[in-house]
């Protein structure tokens, strides 16, 4: 890069419910547009609501909390949209965001899409700052007190989450609102970056592994190439470098680059970069991922593991379809949750990997502290429900998607009413695992050791000899019992048997007792077989039969066995 005073870039993201003024306050801000910057779609000025995200910085003097001068401190303005439907697009800005700017309508406080950007950005960004935008609407007289109100609110509102105690500053981005004449001087806006400069912090920036960018603007240069801007997500890129574009599975040279209208030769994760390469038809390729060739897979599902998010109403159950966000595409996929074996739950978190010698137990849905309310009532006497302390999920994804390996992952329902006032955000997680095969049920799946539980119950008949009982009730009539031979079973009375093998055509087995029957456990059976030979007799009246049947309980017979969801064999296990 040409010796020029240090700059040291940090992306803000400007997130907030629609209009509550962002654009006008990244405008505001910014003292130098880029490309992308404001609203560049006609159907977004038209409507005056950003449809994509705009980007545009802002140059200051590099505060001392960041090391020694002289250098610059360029803050990457990030305008997401705030329309509910375009949600999709706001994660994808948010993988890119050192620090978050929440902006709230002073006049309507917290709404729908603030909570929702406010869930994205404790996802995905670790610090933020609060801007009460719009305070020229609020009277004079009262601006101070309805200030603080909501400031107090605010405050509130941040109490259990990661951002508790962040700054809150009051603006007026354009006083008088859009048709307001540009000689009306924004309210607040210095101090708002004095606010910024104090909360900029070196992020970590790594220019090893690969290279990775996500492109949100693609136009040609009459004569030069294509030019492709972006920000870089890991790695790093130099001049003459080659780089894929898997959406085109094509690789190109990068001929030149810019940042922010200067020419440099390198750029590294977290610069906000124009790079030129030969050309090729811009529409191809509005957003999306470039990267070090061959460095992204492809991949038709996934193991992640995840967090249910708290605002989220309702159970996440396994089979359920899902908007999954992985790196910047958003597609429907299907869930099916597992955790680890019970003796298990207490283990350490693993981070970034998973095992695959390890036993998982399927789960009907996600275990949070409000989905295990009716099954487990039982155990809830004895205390707490036991969760464990991480959960995994296999996304099976509808068509295919190009991401890095290790990826944040979201799970939504954008299907639901964007006027209703719920989060739509229902999870986040890693990327553990791709399958880039298409066969992957065949090839893949197996290896995932995921198991069920199955519990059968039948009775036993009646006694053969001391040493074996005839059972029924376990097996439907058309079961191949042969396949459960050699299982062990538990009689209700304490007994350990295996099956033998089938017993006549109707569904009834043989089971060995290899230490034989218990007494009393003969004496109640052959009491029961007395009562029912005498009743098939019909000595006794229909009443009498059934008081006298009641005083004798039968003896059940419990088979417990696991069967791994994957095994194409489906063969059951005990242990």
């Amino acid at each position: 890069m040409a010796a020029g005073p240090r700059v040291l870039n940090v992306n803000v993201g400007v997130l907030g419910h629609i209009d509550s003024g962002k654009t006008a306050l990244a405008r505001a801000l910014s003292t130098t547009g880029s490309t992308a910057a404001f609203d560049r779609a006609p159907q977004s000025r038209a409507r005056g609501i950003t449809l994509d995200l705009g980007f545009s910085c802002l140059r200051t003097a590099l505060p001392p909390q960041l090391g020694p001068g002289p250098g610059e401190l360029q803050f990457t303005l990030v305008d997401c949209p705030g329309h509910a439907s375009l949600i999709r697009t706001i994660i994808g800005g948010a993988q890119i965001i050192d620090l978050m700017m929440l902006v709230i309508d002073v006049t309507k406080g917290m709404q729908t899409q603030s909570a929702e950007c406010l869930v994205i950005g404790q996802i995905a960004c670790q610090k933020m700052v609060v801007v009460l935008n719009k305070i020229d609407l609020l009277p004079e007289g009262k601006r101070q007190s309805a200030i603080e109100k909501m400031t107090k609110k605010m405050q509130k509102t941040l109490e259990n989450t990661k951002f508790c105690g962040c700054p809150i500053v009051a603006v007026a981005a354009k006083p008088g609102g859009p048709e307001a004449p540009e000689s009306e001087n924004p309210l607040g806006v210095s101090e708002l970056i004095e606010v910024l400069k104090s909360q900029a912090y070196l992020p970590s920036r790594d220019p090893s592994g690969h290279f990775l960018m996500a492109v949100d603007h693609c136009f040609s240069i009459k004569g030069q190439g294509t030019v492709m801007t972006g920000t870089i997500l890991s790695g790093s890129v130099s001049l003459g470098d080659n780089v894929e574009i898997p959406a085109l599975k094509v690789t190109k040279k990068v001929k030149s680059m810019q940042m922010f209208h200067t020419p440099v030769t390198y750029a590294m994760q977290g610069d906000r970069v124009g790079i030129c390469v030969t050309q090729f038809d811009p529409k191809l390729l509005e957003r999306g991922l470039i990267c070090t060739p061959e460095s992204l897979h492809t991949i038709h599902a996934a193991i992640i593991s995840l967090k249910k998010i708290q605002y989220f109403r309702g159970a996440l159950q396994t089979k359920a379809k899902f908007h999954i966000t992985v790196g910047h595409e958003t597609v429907m996929g299907r869930v099916m949750f597992f955790s680890p074996a019970p003796a298990d739950f207490n283990e350490e978190v693993q981070e970034n990997a998973f095992d695959f010698e390890k036993d998982y137990l399927y789960q009907e849905m996600y275990l949070s502290k409000d989905s295990s309310s009716s099954e487990n009532k039982e155990n809830d006497q004895a205390g707490e429900v036991q969760l464990p302390r991480q959960q995994w999920a296999l996304l099976e994804f509808e068509k295919p998607v190009t991401c890095p390996k290790l990826c944040l992952v979201i799970g939504s329902k954008l299907d639901t009413d964007i006027h209703a006032n719920t989060c739509r955000l229902a999870f986040h997680g890693v990327l553990l695992q791709g399958m880039e095969d298409k066969n992957y049920t065949e090839t893949f799946l197996p290896k995932l050791k995921v198991y069920k539980l199955k519990h059968k119950e039948g009775q036993v008949e009646r006694v053969m000899d001391d040493y074996s009982v005839i059972g029924r009730s376990l097996f439907k009539k058309e079961t191949n019992i042969q396949i459960f031979v050699g299982l062990k079973v538990k009689l209700s009375t304490g007994e350990d048997g295996i099956i033998d093998g089938g017993f006549g055509q109707s569904g009834k087995f043989k089971i060995r007792i290899p230490d034989g029957l218990k007494p009393e456990t003969k004496s109640l059976l052959t009491a029961a077989s007395k009562k029912k030979s005498k009743a098939g007799k019909g000595d006794t009246t229909k009443e009498d039969e059934s008081s006298k049947n009641d005083s004798v309980q039968p003896v059940t017979i419990s088979l417990l066995f696991k069967r791994y969801v994957f095994d194409t064999q489906k063969k059951m296990i005990q242990s």
